[in-house]
């Protein structure tokens, strides 16, 4: 693997005394936070430096439990948090509309035009690739039948990526991927966990390859042929805990000698690579070609892994940084990779005190083909939503984020199981920043905030050189911001109603579709609302219409690959899961007409499922609607919705 630079940014270790997502062995999934160094980038001398600076890295926070300070519990929303968005829009505002389709289908809803985001189904226009249930499967749109199968056996395949007649399936959780290496007898309180990306070809349908890597996979981005794929590694430690046999001073002792013996090996990420019955392994990276921030701060390592999907699999020309990362933006030149810092650090031995809450953003150029090249490092104050709390325009990145919802350990577990927090965190506030590279470096040119003062962002949307920021306590202000001169970014309006819109999507003619939640004035939330507004005016951005749905929820609110528009006839379609009585899934239909939301009915599966249905995402094709779930496809009449076909998946 010589070659492979090993880059370093702005890097982070994050774990918190008792919560933790997966990891490769005993130890929490994401290592603590330290202060961070300066973004210049140096080569580590050798290996022997490698392991000596990764080490003292780490030191400060071993404890008699590993990493953190006790036992450790799983943290809920670890996985990909990324979520595709809206088309990109165009630069005024005022006239705002996605791009029109060039051929008579839908395809997935994405941040970026030309950007394509993994989902669960994929189509040209002439044929479904979808995986459920272990399978992927293709269905033949002209006939309307289910044409092959691939089975992906026990592996749980989560998304996909589709170029001509290859497919790369993204199969992940908590699965062994490696040999066991820990003592039969030594308790682990986090299963080994591991990425593998399979390669199938869709006309032989057969598997052609498989790359397995000991990483968390976050998100990927594909442009034409090619796929980039993120995935996020940690250290492999055999940590010791406490048992009948040894006190706490003893594991402690253990565990900082396991530290200082294990070699650079246990630090960088692994492969197994099976190609049509061939097979390899080993690291990813080669440790001569390591760097990292002049001030070390970080063990776990991003690695940025590029795929010609015409061709073999191989190990994906590997880039890594020394670093963290949570958040995935790609626009046609660059990928950005975003660690909000989940977990926040308490060092042994030391009071918690409350630390200020910042984001650190990584810039991958990508505007070549091969490998991606790590070109710039910055950091911005408070967290993010998602994905499209990131937007580059002109150069310029803009970043949204929320500052003051600090909770010292896993703000995204229920209350009822994260620990009490010891110090009252401040007021939140939002901001939005904006970044330009300089040299290695994203400088900070602006940033605007006072947006939602104890509230937190619920959704973002950039438009060109506008910006739409919504936040929620008990009502829900949109702010509208002009960043035409991204040096004195500025709100010039805002709209307070009841509810919030936790996704934005352009509709053209200075308006934007909201999807979220209705709430009472207390902000109960009541159920799922689609809004439409009117923004034309930054000054004063109003509400046209709205429709409720009481009593349920939809999966558009955290994922937007699961919404539809289609600009050609106003069609717009979201799942709602209905709570009043049995749980049901169904696909919500509206008309966009004028300055209207028409409902035009809803889409159920047919009777008698065995309760794997509920539609998940709806694709626009000619005349029709067709509605994919875990179950099976429906065909209805985009106008009058009238079915015209069921093709259920057999097991």
């Amino acid at each position: 693997m010589n070659g492979k630079k090993l880059l370093a940014g702005t890097a982070v270790l994050a774990v918190a005394g008792v919560c933790v997502s997966s990891a490769v062995r005993d130890e929490p999934l994401t290592p603590p936070i330290a202060d961070h160094g300066p973004v210049r980038l140096v080569a580590f001398d050798s290996c022997d430096n490698a392991v000596t600076e990764l080490r003292r890295a780490m030191a400060p926070y071993v404890t008699a439990y590993g990493l953190g300070g006790g036992p450790t519990m799983f943290a809920e929303g670890m996985a990909n948090d990324s979520a595709g968005v809206a088309q990109k829009a165009t630069p005024d505002a005022r006239a705002a509309t996605p791009p029109a389709q060039q051929q008579e289908h839908s395809t997935t809803n994405v941040h970026e035009q030309g950007v394509d985001e993994p989902d669960i189904v994929k189509t040209d226009g002439k044929r479904l690739v979808s995986i459920a249930g272990g399978r992927l499967r293709l269905v033949d749109v002209a006939s309307k039948a289910v044409t092959g199968t691939v089975d992906l056996g026990e592996r749980r395949a989560s998304q996909l990526l589709v170029s001509g007649d290859r497919a790369l399936v993204v199969t992940e959780g908590p699965v062994p991927m490696f040999e066991p290496t820990s003592p039969p007898d030594r308790p682990s309180y986090a299963p080994e966990t591991g990425t593998e990306l399979v390669l199938v070809d869709l006309k032989a349908l057969k598997e052609i390859g498989s790359l397995k890597t000991d990483g968390f996979y976050l998100d990927a981005r594909q442009i034409g042929g090619t796929a980039r794929v993120v995935v996020r590694s940690q250290p492999r430690l055999p940590w010791v805990y406490p048992d009948q046999t040894t006190n706490e001073a003893g594991s402690l002792r253990r565990n900082k000698e396991i530290l200082q013996n294990e070699p650079i090996s246990s630090w960088l990420p692994r492969y197994e690579l099976n190609e049509n019955g061939a097979r390899s392994s080993g690291t990813l990276v080669d440790c001569a070609n390591v760097s990292r921030p002049s001030a070390p701060s970080a063990t776990s390592m991003l690695t940025v892994l590029t795929f010609d999907l015409s061709g073999k699999l191989g190990t994906g020309q590997p880039v890594s940084i020394v670093a963290d990362g949570d958040t995935v933006y790609g626009t046609d030149r660059s990928l950005y990779v975003a660690d909000d810092h989940r977990l926040l650090p308490e060092l042994p031995s030391r009071r918690p005190v409350q630390r200020p809450i910042s984001t650190a953003i990584h810039q991958f150029d990508i505007s070549q083909a091969g490998a991606p090249k790590h070109v710039a490092s910055g950091e911005v104050n408070g967290t993010l939503l998602n994905q499209y709390s990131l937007s580059e325009h002109g150069g310029v990145l803009r970043v949204a984020t929320t500052t003051g919802t600090e909770t010292r350990c896993c703000w995204r577990v229920p209350a009822d199981v994260a620990p009490p927090r010891r110090e009252a965190a401040p007021p939140s506030e939002s901001f939005v920043t904006t970044l330009r590279r300089e040299g290695n470096r994203l400088a900070e040119l602006g940033r605007v905030g006072g947006l939602g003062r104890g509230e937190r962002i619920h959704s973002v949307r950039f438009i060109g050189e506008m910006g739409y920021v919504v936040t929620f306590r008990q009502t829900d202000p949109l702010y509208a911001l002009d960043i035409r001169d991204p040096r004195q970014p500025r709100v010039t309006g805002e709209l307070k109603i009841t509810g919030y819109s936790a996704y934005l999507h352009p509709a053209g003619d200075g308006k934007l579709i909201g999807v979220g939640q209705e709430a009472t004035s207390q902000g109960r939330t009541t159920g799922t609302q689609v809004s439409l507004f009117d923004v034309s005016d930054p000054a004063s951005p109003r509400r046209l219409a709205q429709h409720h749905l009481p009593d349920t929820s939809s999966e558009a609110q955290f994922d937007p690959h699961a919404f539809l528009y289609w600009p050609q006839d106003g069609t717009l379609v979201v799942p709602v899961s209905s709570h009043r009585s049995d749980f049901e899934v169904s696909s919500l239909v509206l008309r966009v007409e004028g300055d209207q939301l028409r409902d035009a009915g809803r889409i159920a599966e047919p009777s008698g499922q065995d309760g794997r249905g509920g539609q998940r995402r709806t694709i626009v094709i000619g005349d029709q609607l067709w509605s994919i779930s875990d179950a099976g496809v429906q065909v209805n009449a985009r106008n009058g919705l009238a079915q015209q076909a069921w093709l259920p998946f057999t097991p």
